[in-house]
Parts: C-alpha cells; sequence; structure tokens
C-alpha cells in the first residue's frame, strides 16, 4: 500500500491561481448576464414610455380635430367637447408614462446576485489561503 503525498506549497498555490482564474472569468460571465437581462427589461420599460408619449401625443391631435369637429357636429361649448376629449386621451398616456417610469425606478442596474457570489467567493478565498 502506498501513502498518498501531500501537495506541496507550490502546488497548492498553483491550484489557488489557477480555481481563482476559472471563479474571476465565471464572475464576469454571470455580471453580463445579469446586465444583458436588466438591459432587456429596462428596454420594455423605454418602450411603454415612448407608447405613453405616442397616446399622449395622439391626444393633443384628437383635441385639435375635436376643436374643428365638435364645433359642426355637437351642441356643446367647443371648449367643453374637445376639453373632454383631451383629458380623456392625455388621462390614458399619462397612465402609461407613469406606470412604466415606475418599473424603470424598480429595475436595479446593479448585478446583484454577482455581488452575492463575489462575497461568497471571496469568503471562500480567504479559508483557502487561511
Amino acid at each position: 500500500m502506498t501513502e498518498r503525498q501531500e501537495p506541496s506549497l507550490k502546488e497548492l498555490f498553483t491550484d489557488l491561481i489557477h480555481e481563482t482564474g476559472t471563479l474571476i472569468r465565471q464572475e464576469v460571465a454571470l455580471a453580463k448576464s445579469e446586465v444583458t437581462e436588466t438591459a432587456g427589461r429596462v428596454g420594455k420599460d423605454v418602450a411603454k414610455v415612448v407608447a405613453g408619449g405616442l397616446i399622449a401625443y395622439a391626444g393633443f391631435l384628437v383635441l385639435l380635430a375635436t376643436i374643428v369637429i365638435v364645433l359642426a357636429d355637437l351642441g356643446l361649448d367647443w371648449w367643453l367637447a374637445a376639453l373632454i376629449v383631451a383629458v380623456v386621451v392625455l388621462g390614458a398616456g399619462a397612465v402609461l408614462i407613469l406606470g412604466a417610469v415606475g418599473d424603470l425606478k424598480k429595475a436595479s442596474p446593479v448585478p446583484q446576485q454577482t455581488i452575492e457570489t463575489l462575497k461568497e467567493d471571496r469568503q471562500w478565498l480567504k479559508e483557502q489561503a487561511g
């Protein structure tokens, strides 16, 4: 029966350096993945803001058209009919914009999962070196 030899200090440091390099590459890949995912969510929220802006713009156009059309067709005062249409359309646009802005505020640009695993990695390295 042969006895198992303990690794030398040089082998231990070589293994530690190799494992540390692997760990750093994995953390970089995780950070890239998290940033890409967050950017996708932010992109969707920005699209909602744009959609809300377009609806608000349509409200402005409807406001202008309403002033002309309502004057000819309805018995309401011109300003009252135009105001009613404008408030409804602009209100819908405001709801979309405010909802999307709220979602944007919730999105964290910081890769939380990567930070947690880096803390774990630091602890692991301390244990390995200690």
